[in-house]
């Protein structure tokens, strides 16, 4: 969308941050609202960093000047065409937040929640001109997985879905129409199932966090990141597809394998996945790690590209 050139990202975070990066590599002004010196820092720090993975990405250079600050919220909104929020995952805090925006914002302004998985009815309950309010759910780092999931509220517009939708794919991004809201969305439902199972295997002493990572990055992950669950089954049927993967398998779906049911948080359980994540890290800084996987997924990027569906 041509006309959506003025952006305001409230939250420098790791998603607002990230949502910046995306949004400066395709030539968009950006307003940052952030009052907390610490946050800017941290920002400049993670521009220096993605900056040459960002522009080998696109093939585009970022102009930094393209990036201003405001600590004063009415300032940072009054001009903007969407504002992309990333506050606290906290329903109240972003309904006040969400409301204030919507009094200073102009009236047909974009306003985009980061949220992972509140509802937008909910959020857009206190909203000034509700209509214009969706969920854009990303995936860290959001500068590099294209993912972003588009949710309507009830009272949201198809006008404002068809905008959105078309600002975002422009952003390279690939855009995934939630129309019916759920909490947790999509992905994070998914994410979340993996999570827990993950969580009970490792209370039990059954695996270590090294363990299930490498269960995943050397076994389905490698297949979902082409084909996804479903479409991995159906191959997993042979010449009948799902239909006999169903049939063969459906009856392990009464078996106890799984327990959805998350276990207590406790300090021992905290403990093992400290612990074993750290082992794990191989006392890389965080840095170093990132780096990796965002090279990781640029050349990821580029494997799917070629065996494209």
């Amino acid at each position: 969308m041509n006309k959506i050139k003025n952006i305001t990202v409230i939250g420098t975070g790791v998603i607002g941050t990230g949502w910046i990066l995306r949004f400066l590599a395709f030539n968009k002004k950006v307003t940052a609202y952030e009052p907390s010196v610490k946050q800017k820092n941290y920002l400049k720090k993670e521009l220096k960093r993605t900056k040459p993975s960002i522009e080998k990405l696109y093939n585009k250079k970022i102009n930094i000047n393209n990036l201003v600050f405001s600590s004063n919220i009415e300032d940072a909104v009054n001009k903007a065409d969407l504002i992309q929020e990333n506050v606290p995952e906290r329903l109240e805090l972003k309904k006040k937040v969400i409301n204030q925006l919507s009094q200073f914002a102009p009236k047909n302004c974009i306003i985009a929640s980061s949220s992972s998985g509140l509802l937008p009815s909910e959020l857009q309950s206190n909203c000034i001109n509700p209509k214009r309010f969706i969920i854009a759910h990303p995936f860290n780092p959001v500068y590099i997985l294209p993912l972003v999931e588009i949710v309507k509220g009830n009272k949201t517009s198809k006008i404002i879905m068809n905008e959105a939708n078309k600002f975002y794919k422009n952003l390279h991004m690939k855009t995934l129409i939630v129309n019916k809201e759920l909490p947790g969305f999509l992905s994070d439902r998914l994410q979340e199932a993996l999570w827990r199972e993950g969580l009970h295997i490792i209370n039990e002493g059954y695996a270590t966090t090294k363990d299930l990572d490498e269960a995943i990055t050397y076994g389905p992950g490698m297949r979902w990141a082409l084909m996804g669950t479903f479409l991995t089954f159906h191959l997993a049927g042979g010449e009948l597809g799902m239909k006999h993967m169903l049939d063969q398998f459906g009856p392990a779906l009464k078996l106890p394998w799984t327990k959805l049911k998350s276990p207590s948080l406790n300090k021992k359980l905290k403990d093992k996945i400290i612990t074993g994540t750290k082992k794990q890290s191989k006392n890389l800084s965080i840095n170093k790690l990132s780096n990796m996987r965002d090279n990781f997924l640029i050349d990821l990027l580029d494997l799917k590209k070629k065996y494209r569906l």
